[in-house]
């Protein structure tokens, strides 16, 4: 299959070009406009992968020159995977209507051009702020979604109701909502991991980019919360793991073309990590004492929320390989990494 992935330049979407890439013979085409990303990623995913990923710099909120600049030239798009979106909480709390504007206007664009030009599947990249602040857990598909924490978390759940109704109102077309829960870690092999633009806002890179002294301060945002030790509890998924859901959710829309119409997966471990447990973890791994602060919480937090994956393993054959040490390990050796080629980079304050 020919598949387009937007924010191909991004955390996840440069890792799922990596897995494409290596199991399965799909040509890929990528689309980002690095407003959080960087054009050396490619350069990245050729060192790992021997193949050199073809990227337009195209804002998919402009439909005019995504469609004159891009699905006039590239022909016969199969499939779409889209990630590209603003991700942070904290600013969608304080710039709401950049949020919005970016994130639903992308995918309403794409889905245009998919009516357009006859795509036949979309993944989407969903997030587990769709359930908002749920008391019972594990999380399952099944589980209410709720009016989210953040207008991030919103968009992720009006991104979700618009390609479910998209989907159930076009004939040959089908597609699957993949919801993430912490995406974390880097490739194993070192030479590709997160890197955000300025500073970071989730919790592993804060963590790294501390341990290396490119941020001078770590602080825990709430130690009193009604969990095991006071700190928030998250279900830290390896990035490479959820990577490979995209490969297997591709090759299952395919199987079920004419079948499947739309259907969502929940992406994580189904373990419950609070922050210590993470520092703990980095620690151990890393061979470091860390330093941290408390601070107050953060606006649009959630108390706990971790996964029940039961459906993505047994639909999608899909299984976690990574451990939050091994998520850990491998941020780590990436941090390693950018210490030696990039003392040249503006370093975030």
């Amino acid at each position: 299959m020919k598949i387009l992935v937007t924010g191909g330049a991004g955390y996840i979407g440069s890792h799922t070009i990596i897995d494409i890439i290596e199991n399965t013979n799909h040509e890929v085409i990528s689309i980002d406009n690095f407003s959080n990303s960087n054009e050396d990623t490619f350069d990245r995913i050729e060192k790992i992968t021997g193949k050199r990923v073809k990227n337009y710099n195209l804002d998919l909120t402009a439909y005019k020159s995504l469609k004159e600049k891009f699905f006039d030239v590239e022909k016969d798009i199969d499939g779409i995977i889209h990630f590209a979106a603003l991700k942070a909480v904290g600013e969608s709390v304080e710039k709401p209507v950049l949020y919005y504007h970016n994130n639903l206007n992308s995918l309403i664009n794409l889905l245009k051009c998919v009516q357009k030009y006859s795509v036949k599947h979309f993944i989407f990249s969903s997030s587990c702020t769709v359930y908002g602040n749920v008391l019972k857990q594990p999380v399952t598909e099944e589980s209410p979604t709720q009016n989210a924490e953040s207008p991030y978390g919103y968009t992720k759940l009006v991104g979700e109701n618009i390609l479910k109704d998209f989907s159930l109102s076009i004939s040959e077309f089908n597609a699957i909502s993949l919801r993430y829960f912490n995406p974390v870690g880097a490739h194993i092999s070192g030479q590709n991991g997160e890197l955000p633009t300025g500073r970071p806002n989730n919790l592993v890179p804060v963590v790294t980019q501390f341990a290396s002294g490119w941020i001078n301060e770590l602080t825990v945002h709430g130690d009193d919360y009604g969990t095991r030790d006071g700190t928030a509890i998250r279900d830290y998924i390896h990035v490479s793991d959820i990577a490979h859901a995209h490969v297997l959710a591709l090759e299952y829309l395919s199987k079920s073309f004419g079948e499947l119409r739309y259907d969502v997966f929940n992406l994580g471990t189904g373990i419950g990590v609070t922050v210590f447990e993470v520092f703990e973890a980095f620690e151990k791994s890393a061979g470091l004492k860390l330093d941290y602060n408390i601070g107050p919480r953060r606006s649009g937090d959630v108390e706990c929320i971790y996964a029940d994956n039961k459906k993505a393993r047994t639909k999608l054959k899909w299984m976690p390989k990574y451990t939050i040490e091994d998520a850990m390990k491998t941020a780590w050796i990436w941090q390693q990494e950018l210490n030696l080629i990039r003392d040249d980079m503006v370093r975030p304050e």
